[in-house]
């Protein structure tokens, strides 16, 4: 199946630049392009897209804003000659982050990024079997402080939600990070990472022990929410 991408961009040539390396690709397929954030909507409505390809700077509202507004986007590369919007970009979860003019070696590069988070999201797990293994490879970047930090998936123990922040904790630090437990949920995968209680997520392949009504991983026993119980049993039971 082939991956339906969106161009967003206002200026010709550079929508020309995009399509011509998308061109090259065998299992990519431009479904349209746009000028502007008010067309590229209309697009999403008649499209499954799943890949957008989005100019920073564009007329009536910005790429950042217009992908605020969306609820359930599709992966986002950012292609922009602002270097400056590079910390928003990551702040949104975005795919990559592009500065124009964008060489075919370097649009490569973000189209692997764009496998590996695919490939994260559509582990396919058999019946009755959890599947706890983190790649190695496999990371996320988180803000802390004015920095976009590097966070390997494999090295995280938990996370706990604190009011509008969220501290992730691996065995060497602690990372402390302005997002929601809802956004943090939906960047781990849920075939490694299961949420326990309504402030805390947890690594599945570094849980030690457990009780009805708690987790314990290395160094801290973790309670098991009330809600959350049932299902977080089903999936530790599962592994025994």
């Amino acid at each position: 199946m082939k991956t339906k991408c969106l161009i967003i961009d206002d200026e010709p040539l550079a929508r020309d630049l995009i399509r011509s390396h998308i061109e090259k690709l065998e299992n990519f397929e431009i479904c349209a392009e746009c000028g502007d954030a008010m067309k590229a909507l209309q697009e999403l409505h008649k499209h499954k897209i799943d890949l957008m390809f989005m100019d920073i700077q564009m007329p009536q509202i910005t790429g950042v804003e217009f992908l605020k507004t969306l609820k359930n986007p599709p992966k986002v590369i950012i292609t922009t000659a602002y270097r400056e919007y590079a910390l928003d970009g990551f702040e949104l979860d975005v795919v990559d982050y592009l500065l124009k003019p964008i060489t075919f070696e370097r649009f490569l590069k973000a189209i692997n990024k764009y496998y590996q988070t695919t490939q994260d999201e559509v582990i396919n797990v058999k019946p009755g079997i959890a599947n706890t293994s983190v790649p190695e490879e496999a990371f996320i970047y988180v803000k802390e402080n004015k920095k976009v930090v590097k966070v390997h998936l494999s090295e995280i123990l938990y996370v706990e939600g604190l009011s509008e922040y969220v501290q992730i904790y691996t065995n060497q630090k602690k990372i402390i990070t302005k997002t929601s437990m809802t956004n943090m949920s939906e960047k781990l995968p849920d075939t490694s990472f299961v949420r326990i209680h309504k402030s805390y997520i947890v690594s599945l392949s570094k849980v030690e022990a457990f009780t009805a009504s708690s987790i314990e991983v290395p160094g801290k026993e973790l309670p098991i929410g009330r809600s959350y119980k049932n299902s977080v049993l089903d999936i530790l039971q599962m592994q025994r």
